[in-house]
């Protein structure tokens, strides 16, 4: 079987298991009984442990020159904490298996999208084609899920996590290694990567328009909950979020340019800001789950800008850890920051406040793109066009 089949298997059956943890952790915390600010601790703690452990297990990944082996090992522990977790009720073990969980699950995410582009480029297809697999297996596990808490319970979510998690080791096992790159890794391309203007400039973008991003993925289910909504309908609104994206991520190789990520991740900003805005208003929580359609001119845009702008300017043996960088500031950093903060303003103020206040930074965000794209974006297409 061809490495980039194999590979959007992989990608549909992982972007399960991070639908059930990401979007599902904070409706099993709640139905558990645990207040907003205790579930905005666990995930926000959480954010901590991410801050470990991807850079830890992006540097293994480019030192050993091998993503797949290290995958098997996070996918080997995931699958068992996972099904831990949700067959858990007390709070010290919901602690320690989501810290667990933070520490394995999520440094795969990273490791798998260097791994998506890396055979993308090498088998000579678009990064989109195979991505879209993560989507789709998101968006059907986010449905599937919200119909087994409501018809079997939240327990019953340990057997599904423990049964996906098995079957994507099983492919992992067989899945090919991405190409290794010839140049040597050292500390000295990395700390011109990281010093870099640009580069910073470059990671504040990314991790002012993550925090809204994460703030509403954290408690969208919590808010859809508070306003009469069931789990099936947060597992339909996830649903419509994580399927409106196959289509985006399918066609990129259509409407990605080079050179105008930066002006793309700025339109990007301008939707989250409207669903963000829109979502403060809102009473009923049917048409809350309906509006996270605009999923579709949010996320898969500003993420698949990011990866394209990051891989033009990181040093090729440092790929994989620069990935890490992305993903830490988007599930790491960012995540603290939109649990902790997010949890106190939730409970304080309740979801309309939220709402608004993660609208006014997705504002900002735009502002930002569009001023960072003015200094270094039209530099970036000027030269690629110099180089075609």
């Amino acid at each position: 079987m061809k490495a980039s089949n194999l590979l959007r298997g992989f990608n549909f059956l992982y972007f399960a298991l991070l639908a059930m943890f990401i979007s599902f952790l904070p409706v099993y915390l709640d139905v558990q009984g645990l207040s907003p600010s205790q579930i905005g601790f666990i995930i926000g703690t959480g954010g901590f442990v991410t801050l470990i452990a991807q850079p830890l297990w992006g540097m293994i990944s480019d030192r050993t020159k091998s993503i797949r082996k290290v995958l098997l090992v996070l996918l080997f522990f995931s699958t068992i904490i996972g099904y831990l977790l949700y067959d858990s009720s007390s709070y010290p073990q919901l602690i320690l298996y989501a810290m667990l969980l933070y520490f394995f699950l999520m440094s795969i995410d990273p490791l798998t999208e260097s791994l998506n582009f890396t055979i993308a480029e090498s088998s000579g297809t678009s990064y989109g084609s195979i991505r879209t697999y993560g989507a789709l297996g998101y968006a059907l596990a986010a449905l599937l899920t919200g119909y087994v808490i409501s018809y079997f319970g939240e327990h019953s979510l340990a057997l599904l996590f423990g049964g996906i998690g098995l079957i994507s080791f099983i492919i992992g096992w067989i899945m090919p290694d991405a190409p290794v790159t010839g140049k040597p890794v050292t500390l000295k391309s990395l700390k011109h990567f990281i010093s870099n203007k640009e580069t910073l400039m470059f990671l504040l973008l990314v991790f002012i328009c993550s925090v809204p991003a994460r703030m509403n993925d954290t408690f969208l289910g919590v808010y859809i909950r508070e306003l009469g909504g069931s789990t099936e309908l947060v597992g339909q609104a996830f649903f419509l979020a994580a399927g409106s994206e196959i289509v985006v991520f399918a066609l990129s190789f259509w409407w990605m340019r080079k050179g105008k990520e930066l002006l793309i991740i700025s339109f990007s900003a301008v939707f989250y800001f409207l669903r963000f805005f829109l979502s403060a208003w809102i009473t009923d929580p049917h048409i809350l789950a309906y509006l996270q359609i605009l999923q579709l001119l949010t996320f898969p845009v500003f993420y698949s800008a990011a990866i394209q702008y990051l891989y033009r300017i990181v040093p090729t043996e440092w790929r994989a850890t620069g990935q890490t960088v992305l993903a830490l500031l988007f599930f790491g950093v960012s995540g603290i920051l939109a649990s902790y903060v997010g949890g106190a303003v939730y409970g304080s103020f309740g979801g309309k406040t939220l709402y608004l206040s993660i609208s006014t930074i997705s504002f900002v965000g735009m502002l930002f793109g569009l001023i960072l794209y003015r200094v270094y974006g039209k530099r970036l297409s000027s030269s690629d066009e110099a180089a075609s």
